[in-house]
Parts: C-alpha cells; structure tokens; sequence
C-alpha cells in the first residue's frame, strides 16, 4: 500500500499590495503566485521578484479561497499538531487558521455592507475553530485503507482535490474529523492501533437543524468509523458507519426540551431511501441497519416508517435490525445490550475485516458493514459502535497473533481502560461536532456501567443542548453552509440584492433575556413532568 507523493510541509506567504506568493522552505527555485486583483494563480520561476518589503508569514498549508462580501478570502493554516502515524506517514491536526483578504480596503463597500462583511469573517471563523481538522502531506485520509489498497498507482498519482473521496473532504482536509493515534503493547508486543472517523460534507449541519435525508440520498450526521491495527508491516481495519434515519423528516427546535420529530409527507422517501442505500451498498457492501430508536411514541412512528421501507424495497443487501434500547435497557439493564450483539454476531464474523500483510498479500477483504443509528446517532449509536468494534478488535488481533487464542480484549486490564476512554473521547468529539456538547452515556463506555456521576454530567449536557441547539446552532448551521460552499455570497448583498444577514433586529432581540428565562423554565419543566 504505497505513500502518496509528498508536499511541501513547510511554507511562507510572502504579501505584498498586488500578489500573493507561496515559497516552499528548502525549495526555492518556485513560487506559487496569486493575483490580487485579477485572482489568475500561476508557478512562477523564482527569479527574486518578491520585494523586500513584502510581509512574511510562515504557513503549513492553504484551506482555499471563500467569496465574501469585500472580495475573495485566502484561508490559511498558520500552526499544527502532530496526532501520530498511519501506514507511516504522518497526520497533522490543525491548530490555527488565518483568512486573508484580497482587497486591500474596504472603500468600495457601504458601512453596512462592512458590518455584515464583518459577520461573514466571524462565520468562517467559527467553521474553522469547529474541532476537528486533520490533514496530511504524505497519506491520503479521506479514503480506508481496503480503498486505497483497491486503487492503482495511476490513481495515487493524481491531485490530492481530485482522488479525495469528495463525500469526506474538504480540499484535502478532514472537515470535522475524528483521529486518535495509540501507541500499545499486549503479551510483549507493540502495535499501533487507530480510530479514524470521517463526516460527511454533503448534507453537514447541527443537531436540530439538520435531520433526515435530502433528494439526493445524503443523510444528516452521516459518520464513516475506521478501526486500524498496525503491527509489524501487517494492517487491518474494521469499517462502520452511522447516519440520519433516511427518510424525509425533521425536529426543528421550538423551545421544548425535546421536540417532537416529525415525518414529512408528500415527500418521495421511496427514491431518496433508494438512492442513499444504493451509494452505501456500491461504497460498502452489504448493509445491516441497526436501528436503537424507540419503539413507542414520536419515535416508533419514525421506527414503523423505516421498517416498513425496508420490506418495500426487498433488497437482499440489506437486513433491518430494531433494538429499543431504551426499553431494553431500562432500570440501568445495560447487560441486555449483549442480546443484540449475539444476533449480530454471525453477520459480523460474515463481514470480517480488511487484513494486509507486511510482504503485500491481502488476507481479508471486508464486505458489509452496519449502519447504526438512534435518532441524533449520538450517544445510543456510540455504546453499540464501540461494543461491535471491540468484537472485531479482539477477532483482528487473535489473527494476528497480538492476543493468544482465548483471549478478549476485554480481559486485557490496561488495555481495555484504554480501550474505553478512547472510544469515549471519540464519542465526545462526534457529539462536539454535531450538538454541541460532549454525548450523553459515555460512563457506560467507559467504565461498562452507569454512575451516579455519569448521570449529573448528561444532565449538565442536556442543558448545555437545550441552550445551544434553541439559541446557538442557527449562527452554526449557517457558518458550516457558507464555510462548505452551499451557500455563495453574491456580489452587490446589501445594496443591489438582500443579503441574508439583514434582518431587523426589533423586540425579539430585546426581549432576548425574557425568553432565555422561560425556555430554562421550560427545560426544567419538561424534564420532572411525565411524557
């Protein structure tokens, strides 16, 4: 499984009042050279034009450029965190980004066009301070390695923006991602173990605004999870992933605690629910949805809905799994999780694993995945994600000889806690991304049971939702649409056409601290009165 081609790792942005200039540290017989007027980007024979008394800027890498009200935008990154290796090659997180404009003034604009120009910036801003962006200079992250091993060189060969699986990327860089890096050993033996989770882009958003699916068979909160083992030259991966229900419905927030979700009607499901599973069927292979919403109430509505979409299609690719984990684990019962992992447990030993080993010979290849959802496919989802991914993790290293025949990783001490506090963080983060807070029931990951403590903290989450997903998320939504291109700001916002951001701000923004206090009033409200 060969390296990408590498880039140049370490920059400098040179600035001056009619170019910008990329000169890459080491390697100075080019510059990348970018009109600020104009806007044409051409190499260029470094043959000294750069003046003097030009701003310099050490970079790590270019974003891309974004259209704002001023004039196009450079977004740069000016500082990074190495996470760790994968396959060799390094992985970068981003630390910190800059956006530059082109223009050099704001002469051309109104004061109010500067104002909202203003809130544009603080919008990409926000995008990009969203954790987590990763990158690489050397190894393609947006694609698994069973993919990356199905490619051909040519394809290796290529532009990183046209190879880059264009569901999970962002010009190259993992938008909102998840990578954690481990460094273990277990009967003596030292491995690298990995989870890589990619978010979609395609239908990306918050918690209560984006729900469902849309025409195109895009899903909200759609998640690709990829556990690697890396031991010796030898590397595997364990393949799920998570989304939306996908039908046509939404849960858009009105001030209660949990607003009801609703199915839409007159919507075509049957041709948006077929179009999505034939793209997951093409990526993956066969599917098994395992659903954890409730069988009752506002829930089982959206539950009856799916179920019975499934039957109509007939698809043999696909088998449908209903757990109630509420009812099923009610009274802390979480023991009762097992009985769905036993009846999932031949398809998973039938998918198996992807395994390469040191000398290039494929071993395994997998060939379904599950697709797990609950109704955020946060915190339900992330318990039974980790529960399958620790079956498989324990299947992967017994074939590679890291754990003896009979042993679990369950019963590895050190490594289990390990285990658990990983898959937690990554719960959280998944959950940062999405809602706003870190997820609910990751005691239960963590430790394997509920606490008492565990159950204070998904309170104080669920008020910090509550907050966020009322009174925040509409500035975030509309940040992630701008920052991923689905909405363009058009020249003349403000003055020959409406802009968005121009709303009158009256009595509802004055009586903004009012209707704070009564909706905490509702919030508690709804959690002591009964359904």
């Amino acid at each position: 499984m060969a390296a990408v081609p590498d880039l140049h790792s370490d920059l400098v942005l040179y600035i001056t009042p009619e170019k910008f200039y990329i000169e890459a540290i080491g390697d100075g017989n080019e510059l990348l050279a970018i009109d600020r007027v104009s806007r044409e980007i051409s190499l260029q024979v470094n043959y000294g034009q750069v003046p003097q008394a030009s701003s310099t800027k050490p970079i790590c890498g270019i974003v891309g450029t974004l259209q704002l009200l001023a004039g196009p935008y450079l977004v740069i990154i000016t500082k990074k965190h190495e996470v760790g290796t994968i396959n060799g090659q390094t992985i970068w997180q981003v630390a910190e980004t800059e956006v530059i404009s082109y223009t050099r003034t704001l002469l051309h604009l109104t004061e109010k066009q500067i104002s909202e120009n203003k809130l544009y910036i603080s919008m990409v801003e926000s995008a990009l301070n969203t954790p987590f962006l990763y990158f690489s200079y050397s190894y393609d992250i947006t694609h698994t390695l069973q993919r990356l091993h199905n490619t051909t060189p040519e394809f290796l060969q290529m532009p990183y923006h046209e190879r880059a699986d264009p569901r999970l990327m962002g010009g190259q860089i993992e938008e909102n991602s998840v990578i954690a890096i481990n460094q273990c050993s277990l009967n003596g033996k030292p491995f690298l173990w990995s989870i890589v989770s990619r978010r979609c882009c395609f239908r990306a958003g918050t918690r209560l605004f984006t729900r469902g699916i849309d025409v195109q068979g895009n899903v909200a909160n759609f998640v690709e999870t990829e556990q690697i083992v890396e031991f010796g030259g030898d590397r595997s991966s364990f393949v799920q992933t998570r989304g939306s229900i996908p039908l046509f419905w939404n849960q858009l927030p009105n001030l209660r605690y949990k607003p009801k979700p609703r199915l839409i009607q007159n919507e075509n499901h049957a041709e948006a629910f077929s179009r999505h599973f034939d793209t997951q069927i093409f990526n993956y292979g066969r599917q098994v949805l395992i659903n954890l919403t409730d069988h009752q109430g506002a829930e089982g509505i959206l539950e009856k809905s799916y179920g019975e979409m499934v039957n109509r299609m007939g698809n043999s690719n696909i088998r449908y799994e209903s757990f109630d984990f509420h009812a099923e684990c009610r009274h802390l019962r979480w023991d009762r999780l097992s009985m769905l992992t036993d009846r999932l447990a031949h398809e998973q030993d039938e998918f198996g694993y992807f395994l390469l080993t040191r000398d290039g010979t494929l071993v395994a290849l997998q060939d379904g995945v599950f697709r797990t959802n609950c109704v955020d496919c946060l915190d339900r989802t992330n318990v039974v994600q980790s529960m399958l991914a620790r079956r498989s993790l324990t299947q992967i290293m017994q074939k590679l000889g890291i754990l003896r025949p009979g042993q679990r990783v369950e019963d590895q001490l050190y490594f289990e806690s390990l285990f658990k506090s990983v898959w937690a963080d990554h719960a959280d983060v998944i959950s940062i991304q999405y809602s706003g807070t870190g997820a609910l029931k990751t005691d239960y990951t963590r430790t394997g049971k509920r606490t008492k403590w565990g159950l204070v903290r998904d309170g104080i989450n669920s008020l910090t939702r509550y907050y966020r997903n009322n009174f925040a998320d509409g500035f975030r939504q509309d940040s992630i649409d701008l920052f991923l291109g689905r909405y363009m700001v058009e020249e003349g916002e403000g003055v020959t056409r409406p802009c968005p951001l121009d709303v009158e701000k009256g009595w509802k923004y004055i009586t903004f601290p009012l209707v704070l206090l009564i909706a905490i009033s509702m919030f508690f409200a709804n959690v002591v009165t009964p359904s």
